[in-house]
């Protein structure tokens, strides 16, 4: 359940109100004192003996907007006609289309189009495969792929449910990044089954993003696809998350005045996400990481480690130390999590090193709450979009395929998620930093242009680019 009203159970009454003194008062007490948030009246003005018009009010879950229902109704002089769940609304039909970019309005514009005229683009295609890279979708389009196995914090609701995401994620895209991606929600039962049906499809598209797959299947699966395609495969869970927090940590440790080499962090939560971050950290000079799973810390002496978590433990936790989160805590100086609710306590973050820095980016209900610790942190981040510093991978996604498809990467590098990071981290300028404010917004558009010509760049410098 969320804890404040918001826009995702946001709702839409159409209301009559008697024109006499008091009633929209009364409407209004109503609703704040059911702990509603009126987020939009309708502009009025009142000529007759009563109003017809539409009030938007936020509420904090389900049950919540049939509270809210029941308390307007209860108002005397206010009706209710009718309401709406404004989040299923807007899913009305799905979010996306596809739109021609030409008009075919005579035989002319047909002959080229399609026949004859299609048969000579189709033969030099054959000549020489790379033009579709130029003259046909593949330039621009990046297909979203998931088996619907680990979806949001909805596990495995099977590739229908997770189609809404998937539309979303293909929203995002082209808002925020021009870029024309397709759901591909993929009915499979095994990972050899997604990979080939991925390789299957692959020519059609520039990209392929994987999204909301099961770890530790999620990891072969981009591993093997990233062996066997000639265009870059990203898995947006992993390396998306891990682009975005690397960025605002570079910022989190320029506020505090310490050495990004010098920074013990605890990770909790080693599936997709928290390998991946960990890897990049490493990769960027991180001081020293203790992985923490279900079971404790990682250490070489664990002989229950899958591959991906084996690999990580070999270049982290230089101490060897073990025991749960809360004995791995002392004198930390990061915290970042992607695991569970109230996974650590105010005790835990009172005994991190001087000015902790504390990522708690479990959704929808972080490992411990801002308020708690809003006097201990020095920087804190969630993943949520009502505190400050959330750490979304809209920031890094769309810019990321941006940049890539731009160079004609044929994969996504280590140094090109790096430096896509780093455009992240300089977005916030040294005079705008400050401990709210560590990480841009994702409605600053600038910064996924500069996320593509950094990407981009590193393409050009690995020697990864097609032409």
């Amino acid at each position: 359940m969320a804890h404040t009203p918001t826009a995702a159970y946001s709702i839409s009454m159409k209301v009559t109100l008697d024109n006499v003194p008091g009633v929209l008062g009364r409407l209004t007490l109503a609703i704040g004192e059911a702990g509603g948030n009126i987020c939009g009246i309708g502009g009025f003005e009142v000529k007759t003996a009563t109003l017809t018009d539409t009030v938007v009010v936020q509420c904090r879950d389900e049950a919540h907007q049939i509270e809210i229902i029941d308390v307007v109704e209860s108002v005397d002089g206010v009706t209710l006609h009718s309401w709406y769940d404004r989040t299923f609304h807007m899913h009305e039909g799905g979010k996306i289309e596809v739109l021609a970019l030409m008009p075919v309005g005579d035989a002319d514009d047909l002959s080229m189009a399609y026949t004859p005229g299609v048969a000579r683009v189709c033969m030099a295609i054959h000549d020489e495969p790379a033009v579709a890279h130029t003259h046909t979708i593949k330039k621009n389009t990046v297909a979203i792929v998931s088996d619907g196995t680990a979806v949001l914090g909805l596990g495995d609701i099977g590739p229908e449910a997770a189609m809404p995401v998937m539309e979303g994620k293909a929203l995002l895209f082209k808002e925020f990044g021009g870029v024309d991606a397709f759901p591909v929600c993929l009915d499979v039962e095994t990972t050899e089954q997604l990979i080939e049906a991925v390789v299957a499809i692959a020519p059609t598209f520039g990209g392929i993003n994987l999204e909301d797959i099961a770890a530790p299947g999620a990891f072969e699966v981009e591993a093997e696809l990233e062996k066997r395609l000639s265009i870059p495969v990203f898995h947006d869970d992993q390396h998306g998350t891990a682009v975005v927090t690397l960025a605002a940590l570079r910022n989190a440790a320029k506020l505090v005045g310490k050495d990004f080499s010098e920074l013990t962090v605890v990770l909790a939560g080693m599936g997709a996400a928290g390998v991946a971050i960990g890897h990049i950290l490493l990769d960027a000079g991180i001081g020293d990481i203790i992985g923490v799973d279900s079971r404790g810390a990682l250490h070489e002496s664990r002989d229950d480690l899958n591959s991906a978590k084996q690999h990580f433990v070999e270049h982290a936790n230089r101490q060897g130390r073990s025991g749960s989160v809360h004995d791995v805590m002392p004198g930390a100086d990061v915290f970042i999590g992607v695991s569970a609710p109230g996974l650590i306590t105010v005790e835990d973050v009172q005994a991190m090193a001087s000015d902790p820095i504390v990522f708690a980016m479990a959704n929808p209900d972080p490992e411990i709450r801002p308020e708690l610790v809003r006097d201990i942190v020095a920087v804190m981040a969630t993943g949520r979009s009502d505190f400050p510093n959330q750490i979304n991978n809209v920031l890094a996604f769309p810019g990321i395929f941006r940049g890539a498809l731009d160079a004609q990467a044929t994969t996504v590098t280590e140094n090109m998620k790096i430096a896509a990071a780093d455009a992240i981290a300089e977005s916030i300028p040294a005079e705008r930093l400050s401990p709210t404010d560590i990480i841009p917004s994702v409605f600053e558009r600038d910064v996924s242009l500069r996320v593509a010509a950094a990407v981009a760049r590193a393409a050009v410098a690995d020697g990864v680019c097609r032409m």
